[in-house]
């Protein structure tokens, strides 16, 4: 019989340090869906054009607006596939139970988005080089980072917010789906057809209120509060969902 004897914090420590290990290959497809957001972004991500004369002028925007969004994409499947029962069931590869499992799962999706807003960012800079190198037209650098670094911290703060956001809508699904396999049909079902009513109505509906309340902020410190708690929220109630999982299955 084994003396030692281990703390929760070592337990999602060990299991955190496990994740970020094993499921490398969750950052591997970030790198891959970002690079296709950036060939996507090469047409520019608004374009206006003026013409007088025998002169046509075409100006074209380019930021990381397109690899932000596909990064969202991205936290949302990540965070509905570590639900699932493969990889519910590393788990028992530790002395664990419910809430160290979910504690540890939230760890790995802050670091997952974390990484995710650095890179989405970053990749404007990468834009920019492939742009102005492969561009046949003429291209205006107005990029911030020498001018106001903090502007690039603050836009990397923001991205991560929105990333963790879908994370945590990710991991609420992904644990509705693991209690009742209905919700697999469930779930879709109600987006899709509460954006066709929307649609149908001719009016700003749910989803509309939802992306204005959320993005129509101004004040970064009231933007983090209400990510956070609605990112809390999430989290509190999927891992209350959890507990209703078999041990094993």
């Amino acid at each position: 019989m084994s003396l030692a004897s281990m703390t929760m914090t070592e337990v999602i420590k060990k299991q955190y340090i496990y994740k970020l290990q094993a499921y490398i290959q969750v950052f591997f497809s970030l790198l891959f869906l970002q690079l296709i957001a950036v060939l996507f972004s090469l047409s520019g991500v608004a374009t206006m054009g003026t013409s007088g004369g025998m002169v046509d002028m075409e100006i074209r925007y380019y930021s990381a607006d397109l690899v932000v969004v596909f990064t969202m994409l991205w936290g949302f499947i990540s965070a509905v596939l570590i639900t699932t029962r493969a990889y519910r069931n590393d788990d028992f590869l530790f002395v664990t139970n419910r809430f160290t499992s979910n504690l540890s799962n939230m760890l790995f999706l802050l670091t997952a988005s974390l990484i995710g807003a650095i890179t989405a960012i970053l990749s404007f800079y990468l834009l920019s080089i492939v742009v102005n190198l492969f561009g046949s037209d003429y291209f205006i650098n107005n990029t911030p980072v020498l001018k106001d670094p903090v502007e690039v911290l603050l836009g990397m703060f923001s991205a991560f917010l929105y990333i963790l956001l879908f994370c945590m809508l990710g991991y609420l699904a992904g644990t509705l789906v693991q209690v009742h396999k209905s919700f697999v049909v469930l779930l879709p079902a109600a987006f899709l057809g509460s954006l066709f009513l929307d649609l149908a109505d001719g009016r700003a509906g749910v989803f509309a209120e939802v992306f204005k309340f959320y993005h129509s902020e101004h004040s970064i410190l009231l933007f983090t509060v209400k990510v956070m708690v609605t990112a809390g929220v999430l989290f509190l109630v999927s891992a209350g969902l959890s507990n209703r999982l078999e041990v094993r299955s």
